[in-house]
């Protein structure tokens, strides 16, 4: 049986011939950002907590971290808009819903996009969760998360109630973080 030679010109075409530019190989576009991460910060400016989201096959893998906070229970989301002024916050705007659910879990036409679970902090003043958005894109197309006008994560001064549209009765904006 006879080898055929391949040139290394021919065999790198043989190889990207199944990409397209502006692809890796998972088809996804080279410049779409795989994670995003964000500092939350009171309204003195001091960071209360760490928020990493990351692509995770179809969703978005939330990490959040606090440390330095008081002991408590306290709702975090994920808001439309990637601004946190302070000291109310609002400017991060309404909870992720791009397929204009209602709020929490445990609504029967819930929940956003952007509903997480409770912080819970504890004596040591650390907490964290880690919850994925099933369904969700961090970047890329229509609805994804991170738009034109980015996203924030805000940590929100009571527990959610899980249910009560918009705002699940979670209370002021504690601290807040643009996803970058």
């Amino acid at each position: 049986m006879a080898l055929q030679k391949i040139s290394s010109a021919g065999l790198a075409l043989a190889l990207l011939s199944g990409c397209t530019a502006g692809e890796t190989t998972l088809g996804q576009p080279a410049s779409l950002p795989a994670t995003a991460s964000a500092d939350l910060r009171n309204s003195a400016g001091q960071v209360d907590a760490r928020a990493t989201a990351s692509q995770s096959g179809n969703g978005i893998r939330i990490r959040l971290e606090a440390a330095g906070m008081q002991r408590g229970t306290y709702a975090a989301h994920v808001h439309t808009t990637g601004a946190c002024t302070p000291p109310d916050f609002t400017s991060a705007g309404p909870h992720w819903n791009p397929t204009a659910a209602q709020h929490g879990k445990n609504n029967p036409a819930g929940m956003h996009k952007g509903d997480l679970p409770n912080l819970s902090v504890g004596t040591d003043g650390r907490g964290s969760l880690e919850f994925v958005i099933a369904g969700a894109a961090l970047s890329g197309d229509a609805g994804a998360l991170l738009d034109a006008d980015g996203a924030a994560v805000v940590i929100h001064a009571q527990a959610d109630d899980y249910q009560t549209d918009p705002s699940g009765n979670a209370g002021a904006r504690i601290a807040c973080g643009v996803f970058r």
